[in-house]
């Protein structure tokens, strides 16, 4: 078997930034991980069961809107990543330009719908029985502060784009201790604010984004600054033609968190407060896991996009099964703990049943092997193949969740949310992508690429 030939330059270390990223998120999710342990503790102890049940549901509302940028974050990160200069790059000009526009028009959208939302007093119907009586104003006073703070995300995505994922996640090391020391405060002065707590998490993430964008300007000067003033002339900078990328993008990101992100509102509609804390409890100490390797995953976009545009072939398989096992292990340390955990932040009034526990095991697994591949696939031809395998998991876990929520209650979703997973992500994602490195192969060797390129093996 011919070896593929080898292209003049190397791309960046893919194991490099993973590692990087994935060390940063653990130093920052460990920190976090304490202070919300501890944060989790106080609400129980001060503000009660519907309390706490009430913050973990509004808290993960904005895990259901990735769509809220329209699909442009997929764009942002495939051209900056692809560019030689990012500050002096006139598609960066027009697609950072054309971010900021959808962005400033998406954030009042979602404002004005949630508004609607409120006069029609439908918030309780909505997000069922983990919504408080008084419950409806913070989910307003939250959907305001997330819509305002959408177009900041912009700097986010270009840190992304960048390859400095490792600093967006460093930044992230604010929204913790913020919390913490605001609930420390209302507890310390008897302050009644149970039930707006939440509230403070779309604060903490409002902060992430400022910090970033401050970041991102400074990497990439003068090239936010002049997309910014440039953002009204519309005429002078054309919007970019995104519709390739951004169609599928979108699809997914709509379909995506209401098939996987609905698990709190499910339980809240078909269980009760009990079960939702539960879950609750299992989704914060397993989030750990869920988080670094999300962080650590979301670091190949920018590599698998320059390899893209270099005419390197990167093959995902191996990362894929590195991910898994990783995912794995970091899994079982969470399970070994999880009885210590739970005993000291609810003081006794929850437990994680053995079902629970293990549903977290496995869709910390299932979910670590998707990610490699997906971030393969980000292309126009891989983001549109996966659209059909996400629009069959849409009802595949919804469905599922509901039998399973009405027969094992708390672990049910996560149940659910492994097995579709699996079967609608991680399978057909697995059998595209060896057929594309095939293809890709065949392609190289025949000598129709442009450039020929070679594949690394990390």
């Amino acid at each position: 078997m011919t070896a593929d030939p080898v292209a003049p330059a190397a791309p960046p270390s893919l194991w490099r930034s993973v590692g990087s990223t994935a060390i940063m998120k653990v130093l920052v999710m460990g920190t976090s991980g304490v202070l919300g342990i501890l944060t989790s503790r106080m609400i129980l102890s001060h503000f009660g069961i519907d309390a706490y049940a009430q913050y973990g549901l509004l808290a993960s509302l904005p895990a259901l809107l990735p769509f809220a940028d329209l699909g442009i974050a997929a764009v942002v990160f495939n051209v900056i990543a692809g560019s030689a200069d990012p500050r002096t790059d006139d598609t960066v000009h027009r697609t950072i330009v054309t971010a900021f526009r959808i962005l400033l028009i998406s954030g009042p959208v979602i404002i004005a719908v949630a508004v609607v939302i409120s006069l029609l007093q439908l918030w309780p119907a909505l997000l069922g029985q983990g919504l408080m009586p008084d419950g409806g104003s913070t989910v307003l006073i939250c959907a305001v502060i997330f819509g305002c703070g959408l177009p900041l995300t912009v700097g986010q995505r270009i840190l992304v784009g960048l390859g400095r994922n490792g600093t967006q996640v460093a930044a992230q090391a604010v929204v913790a201790p913020f919390i913490f020391l605001c609930v420390l405060v209302a507890v310390w002065l008897g302050l009644p604010v149970g039930n707006d707590l939440a509230v403070l998490s779309y604060v903490g993430a409002a902060l992430v984004s400022i910090i970033c964008l401050v970041i991102s300007g400074r990497l990439i000067s003068p090239m936010l600054t002049r997309s910014i003033r440039d953002i009204p002339r519309i005429r002078a900078v054309p919007k970019l033609p995104v519709i390739a990328v951004v169609g599928p993008m979108l699809v997914q990101m709509i379909i995506l968190p209401v098939a996987t992100q609905m698990d709190r509102i499910l339980l809240s509609n078909f269980a009760g407060s009990d079960d939702l804390a539960q879950y609750n409890l299992g989704s914060q100490l397993f989030g750990i896991a869920l988080q670094t390797i999300s962080a650590a995953g979301l670091a190949l976009w920018p590599i698998y996009a320059k390899a893209r545009s270099s005419d390197h072939i990167r093959s995902p398989l191996r990362p894929s099964a590195m991910f898994m096992v990783g995912g794995l292990v970091i899994a079982v340390i969470m399970a070994l703990l999880s009885p210590l955990l739970v005993r000291f932040v609810s003081s006794g009034q929850l437990h994680l049943g053995l079902s629970l526990v293990l549903a977290f095991v496995v869709l910390v697994s299932v979910q670590a092997a998707k990610y490699p591949l997906g971030m393969y696939m980000t292309d126009e031809r891989g983001l549109r193949f996966q659209v059909i395998p996400i629009m069959i998991l849409l009802p595949l876990n919804i469905g599922l969740s509901i039998v399973l929520i009405r027969w094992i209650g708390a672990a049910g979703p996560v149940w659910a949310g492994a097995t579709s997973a699996l079967l609608c992500q991680v399978l057909p994602n697995l059998w595209y992508v060896t057929k594309d490195l095939n293809r890709r192969r065949a392609a190289a060797r025949a000598g129709t690429a442009g450039t020929a390129p070679s594949e690394l093996l990390e």
